[in-house]
């Protein structure tokens, strides 16, 4: 480990040697889940640190990120990064069988996809003198000490991009301060989503001097995929009709965004509302939802296209928000009326739509301000106020197109701070040199 770092502490050991001893019963209980999803045995072994392909020749830098959103938010700064670095190859890990499926469809050039190792000594230790990385970046709040130990101590410069903790995790970390500074001593770089989590991780015992502020890496990714084929298929089934979007909804959203939708029939009586819950498998249970508001409803999951008489149309699958943003101009961003964190704006953004929003959208504060100060994204805080919002764009065409025209010019300007990112990665990490 490099002189001015801090040494492991009792707690660190305790926890290496508890996890070389659990990581039987560990691999018991994520193989179960990975089987579930029909992972073959062959990746599902990957999480013991075998991997299951060669690793390419020359430099390979590694990404990795627990879920779906943590993944799809690196995928455009590894696409960008490749175009820098044409000799380097990229791994992206990951922990779910459902980050697993949607990263494979959009991998960029010279990138593999494999599941992480468990943190424990031996995963860890196969799956480093397999891949042998040169570099290691690890997205928002994965802190595995094991890992990070391990990869650091074999000399892997390592960076914390994106960096977020929940306050749960900066008080239980406060109250281990020596811990926390030794884990935090592996990265040689900090970069976080803003300035209050900055200064939690400074708190935490960080190194200021390898501490940024940076910006939510989420808002800098790429379009969503849109499948062309379904989007054309929506725009015949509509047949011009006016409809609107809730994406993303959670449990006890639905309910505001229903009660809005009926207000808004009284006036637009062929309004049809595109409904699509942030889990898919709660789909019976929203369309019980529906059903219970007194609505029509046919379902994306059984087949169904809109016809004249839906009212509600229920988007119930996995991987087509692309496609639901290009066909919506107006868009309704849930996990913001319910204290969730609020998801990604960038993403309806990107394709043109004007955004709605609840309140609580802490996980994306820096966007939404941006976003509102510019007039992209509205704030709601109830039924009226949502159904208030949809109406105005519904009924005053130029006030939509100008909600479309910021949300265009606001993410037209991420690029540049992209590119910021991807300077200060290569010089820190010594990506650039040969």
């Amino acid at each position: 480990m490099s002189s001015g770092r801090s040494g492991p502490t009792p707690l660190f050991r305790v926890y290496r040697a508890a996890t070389g001893m659990l990581a039987p019963l560990a691999w018991q209980m994520v193989s179960r889940k990975l089987r579930q999803h029909d992972v073959s045995p062959l990746r599902m072994h990957e999480r013991l640190g075998n991997a299951s392909q060669p690793r390419p020749l020359g430099r390979v830098i590694w990404f990795h990120a627990a879920s779906v959103g943590e993944s799809l938010s690196v995928l455009t700064l590894i696409a960008r990064m490749g175009e820098r670095l044409e000799d380097v190859h990229f791994l992206i890990t990951s922990g779910t069988a459902t980050s697993a499926r949607l990263i494979a469809q959009r991998l960029p050039a010279r990138c593999l996809h494999q599941f992480a190792p468990l943190d424990a000594p031996g995963p860890v230790g196969r799956f480093l003198s397999h891949w042998q990385p040169d570099a290691g970046v690890f997205v928002e709040s994965e802190l595995w000490p094991v890992i990070l130990t391990t990869a650091s101590g074999r000399g892997i410069p390592l960076a914390l991009l994106n960096a977020r903790l929940s306050q749960k995790s900066v008080t239980g970390w406060r109250k281990r301060p020596r811990t926390a500074r030794f884990i935090l001593d592996q990265f040689s770089l900090i970069l976080t989503q803003n300035r209050e989590t900055a200064g939690n991780l400074r708190a935490m015992g960080a190194n200021p001097e390898r501490l940024r502020v940076g910006t939510n890496l989420k808002a800098m990714s790429a379009p969503l995929p849109v499948t062309a084929d379904d989007l054309t298929a929506l725009q015949n089934a509509l047949s011009g009709r006016k409809h609107w979007l809730a994406s993303s909804t959670h449990a006890g959203e639905e309910e505001t965004v229903l009660a809005a939708h009926r207000m808004l029939l009284r006036d637009y009586p062929q309004l049809c509302l595109m409904l699509m819950p942030r889990h898919p498998e709660r789909g019976d249970a929203v369309a019980a939802l529906i059903a219970e508001a007194g609505l029509t409803c046919r379902r994306r999951s059984q087949g169904a296209l809109p016809d004249r008489g839906t009212q509600v149309y229920l988007a119930d699958t996995l991987g087509e928000t692309g496609t639901f943003y290009a066909l919506c101009p107006r868009v309704f961003l849930g996990g913001s009326l319910r204290p969730i964190g609020g998801h990604n704006p960038f993403e309806p953004a990107q394709a043109g739509a004007a955004v709605a929003s609840g309140p609580n959208v802490n996980n994306f504060s820096e966007t939404y301000s941006a976003m509102t100060a510019c007039g992209a994204a509205t704030f709601v805080e109830d039924a009226s106020s949502l159904a208030g919002t949809i109406r105005q764009w519904l009924d005053d065409p130029a006030a939509l197109e100008s909600a479309r025209d910021a949300a265009r010019e606001f993410t037209a300007a991420r690029s540049e701070e992209l590119d910021a990112v991807v300077d200060l990665l290569c010089e820190t990490l010594r990506l650039g040199e040969a």
